[in-house]
């Protein structure tokens, strides 16, 4: 919808792919949804949810045998994201690099993006 021709609108690290096609498998679904919504302090969050098949206006990203279905009001705020996955002693969990946001809270879960993009939506 937002996309270039030829260039996918969210890339996955090799670990990300490998956890998204892990989560696929074991729940038997057809890939995880990703979106955003309001909320948290930086005024908005990303949403991952499980999917059994796309809705007509998702984007769908499949690599590695991994597949993400990323919802039409999301497309524009995620395009150029590298989704990641990493793991530590304290924590691990999917990481995004998003060129479009401007600023984020301590914690890492509460993004905040430009006024005009967010004006577009």
């Amino acid at each position: 919808m937002f996309g270039i021709p030829g260039k996918q609108a969210v890339t996955m690290t090799p670990k990300a792919a490998e956890q998204i096609a892990r989560l696929m498998d074991t729940g038997g679904h057809a890939g995880l949804r990703i979106g955003i919504k309001k909320g948290g302090c930086a005024g908005m969050e990303y949403t991952m949810d499980y999917v059994d098949q796309p809705e007509t206006n998702d984007e769908v990203v499949e690599q590695d045998g991994a597949r993400i279905m990323i919802a039409p009001m999301a497309q524009m705020f995620l395009f150029g994201t590298e989704i990641d996955y990493e793991v530590s002693l304290l924590e691990s969990g999917f990481k995004f690099r998003n060129p479009n946001v401007v600023d984020a809270c301590g914690c890492g879960e509460s993004i905040k993006f430009d006024e005009k993009l967010s004006s577009q939506s």
